[in-house]
């Protein structure tokens, strides 16, 4: 008996040694931002958090900042398969599925609270449904980004100030209209080429969200630190249709979940390192400097449904998404 337990043994450990490990999936996941920020740590978590609850299935290789190329080339591998999932802002979304670039339409949000109910309303749900259908790419996290401030070397207190300011703005037209309502003129610059390009003078000025300013360090190279706050700005975490299509339902069911939790915990340390960066700033030797936001909302207000200055929505849904409360 205990000679056939052992020859029973022996067949079962010789199988196992002969049969390949579970195969396993690489995957890449590319965004723009720095290893020091956020976005990247909370990527990193959940590459790992994927693997865990995948029983190491999904082997998630994060490429930060613009390793795999700019936003817009980012978007454009997705549907080549060259690159399974990436952080994308609304705005880069938005040039695809038109309707989705609302959300960051220079001071389109009355205050914060308006901003965190449309992205939890119905209204967000239909427009993320409406990009997947015209793509098959499914956003499975919206992650808030900060809100967006303007750099230069002199004060902007109001949009007269701004006119003929040469603004780097990213590659979207989103951006682009916030330049045009304050008479500024829009620059696109790549990102990862802004910090020389506000050094050798080929900009006046840029805009991002202060963890940004500080992260690429473009406050060393900018005097002052103007809160316009004209957008409150979104990344989405976006799933190519190539790998979407590839899981089953648990498995998306994993990613959705997971995703939604690192979209929360990244959220919520931009929103702590805004409140602290103001002093920060301040104790760099920048000069922080609070503008007449009222005008400056005024001018935005004026082109919100030009469709010739970028507007790409209709009546209905801007007023639908000043409803939302």
């Amino acid at each position: 008996m205990r000679t056939r337990l052992l020859g029973a043994l022996v067949v079962l450990l010789a199988l196992a040694v002969a049969m390949p490990a579970a195969a396993q999936t690489k995957l890449k996941f590319a965004h723009v931002y720095e290893t020091s920020e956020a976005f990247h740590a909370e990527a990193l978590w959940a590459a790992g958090e994927i693997a865990k609850r995948t029983n190491n299935k999904y082997q998630i290789d994060v490429f930060p900042a613009s390793a795999l190329g700019n936003e817009q080339q980012i978007s454009q591998a997705l549907p080549l398969g060259t690159i399974d999932m990436a952080y994308l802002g609304a705005s880069f979304v938005g040039a695809i599925y038109k309707p989705i670039s609302i959300v960051n339409a220079p001071y389109i949000w009355r205050d914060i609270a308006h901003h965190t109910a449309f992205s939890k309303s119905p209204l967000m749900n239909e427009l993320t449904d409406g990009y997947f259908k015209q793509t098959g790419h499914k956003i499975v996290a919206i992650t808030y980004y900060g809100a967006r401030h303007t750099t230069a070397n002199k004060a902007l207190n109001t949009p007269a100030d701004m006119k003929g300011m040469k603004l780097r703005v990213p590659q979207a037209p989103m951006y682009m209209m916030f330049a045009k309502a304050v008479g500024a003129n829009p620059t696109p610059i790549a990102f990862a080429e802004v910090y020389l390009a506000l050094q050798n003078g080929t900009v006046d000025g840029q805009e991002n969200p202060l963890p940004t300013i500080q992260a690429k360090k473009f406050y060393e190279v900018q005097s002052h630190i103007n809160l316009t706050g004209h957008i409150l700005d979104n990344l989405t975490t976006t799933i190519s249709s190539g790998l979407w299509n590839k899981l089953t339902p648990p498995e998306r069911e994993i990613f959705d979940s997971v995703y939604k939790q690192a979209a929360a915990r990244a959220g919520a340390s931009i929103r702590e390192s805004e409140a602290k960066l103001v002093d920060w700033f301040k104790q760099q030797g920048k000069t922080v400097v609070t503008p007449d936001l009222k005008a400056f909302r005024e001018a935005a207000a004026k082109i919100h449904n030009d469709a010739s200055l970028g507007a790409v929505w209709t009546r209905e849904l801007y007023d639908r998404l000043q409803a939302v409360k």
